[in-house]
């Protein structure tokens, strides 16, 4: 089993304040800060763009976790990785040019990720896996924080982890949507490695704690 990450999602966290919010976030012993950019039209809600984890970077040294849930996001790669990002996540859905863009991310120096709505098949992801660092399954549906865990999601990480040791692949499994301290061991003996949690850890005003109920729960 690969190393098991934390990532907590900013867009459960206060927007106003997002240097203090970073810095709570350092103060844990989380890995990753997971940064969901949306552009109303491959999701329905906006959150914020490139300038903006460019002025979170100066106020972090995690690695900087970002999911694209945007139309054509091969458009957007050199601006983020200009940003600070470290990992640049892409939707299936999102591109007709799926290979191009992930070779894209890699060669701009950021790992490449690639992750499927709940509705999309995991076949999808098979032929992407030699070019991916990390796959995300959604757990559910993209676009809004705070919503219910979709348990039959799980069959996919189990799916993606038995193809990961047949083909003696090294990329991580992230899971996003309804992490807590109820689901987060389900979604581990499934297969994932990386746990993004928003709303559960960012309701907590001890976000050290809140952080360490994670990784309890992941061993109970």
């Amino acid at each position: 089993m690969s190393t098991l990450k934390i990532a907590p999602s900013i867009l459960a966290a206060d927007y106003a304040n997002f240097a203090s919010e970073l810095a709570r976030i350092e103060e844990t012993d989380a890995e990753y800060v997971h940064i969901d950019i949306m552009d109303g039209q491959f999701v329905p809600n906006i959150s914020f763009g490139a300038d903006v984890v460019a002025s979170m970077r100066k106020h972090s040294k995690l690695v900087f976790d970002c999911h694209l849930m945007v139309v054509d996001p091969e458009r957007y790669v050199e601006a983020f990785a200009q940003a600070g990002a470290d990992i640049m996540t892409i939707h299936t859905e999102s591109t007709r040019h799926i290979h191009g863009a992930l070779q894209k991310i890699k060669a701009a120096g950021m790992k490449a990720g690639v992750v499927i709505n709940p509705g999309t098949p995991v076949t999808a992801l098979e032929p992407l896996l030699d070019l991916v660092d990390q796959v995300l399954i959604m757990t559910v549906n993209p676009g809004f924080g705070g919503q219910a865990f979709i348990p039959e999601c799980l069959e996919k990480v189990a799916t993606l982890a038995k193809w990961r040791d047949e083909k003696s692949l090294a990329f991580d499994i992230e899971v996003d949507g309804g992490v807590d301290n109820k689901t987060i061991r389900a979604c581990y003996e499934a297969g994932a490695n990386v746990f993004v949690a928003g709303s559960y850890l960012f309701k907590a005003s001890d976000l050290v704690s809140q952080v360490q109920t994670l990784r309890t729960a992941l061993h109970d």
